[in-house]
Order: C-alpha cells, then structure tokens, then sequence
C-alpha cells in the first residue's frame, strides 16, 4: 500500500515535471506551469490522490 502511494507520487512528479518542460507556460502568466517546482509538487499530489483507494 505504502509502496503504492510513493509510485504515484514519483510517477505524478515526473509528469508534472514534463509537462512544465514541455508544454509549460512562456509568459509566466500561469501559477502552475510557469514554476518547475510548483508543477512537479502538482503533479506528485495529484499522483498521490490517484494512488490512494
């Protein structure tokens, strides 16, 4: 169970992370995508919340 919840929060972080690098958001405009951090912590909860039965 444990080692389900970190699996989605790496894979959820990886995702975040690539969607920041390769779509992402060029003006800065956007509070998720402009901000490599703020998109891969996104990214890990949201795969964290999908994890979790």
């Amino acid at each position: 169970m444990v080692m389900k919840i970190v699996l989605g929060g790496v894979i959820g972080a990886a995702l975040g992370f690539g969607y920041y690098r390769f779509i992402g958001c060029a003006s800065g405009s956007c509070p998720i995508t402009s901000n490599p951090f703020i998109s891969t912590l996104y990214g890990a909860l949201m795969g964290v919340m999908l994890a979790l039965p």
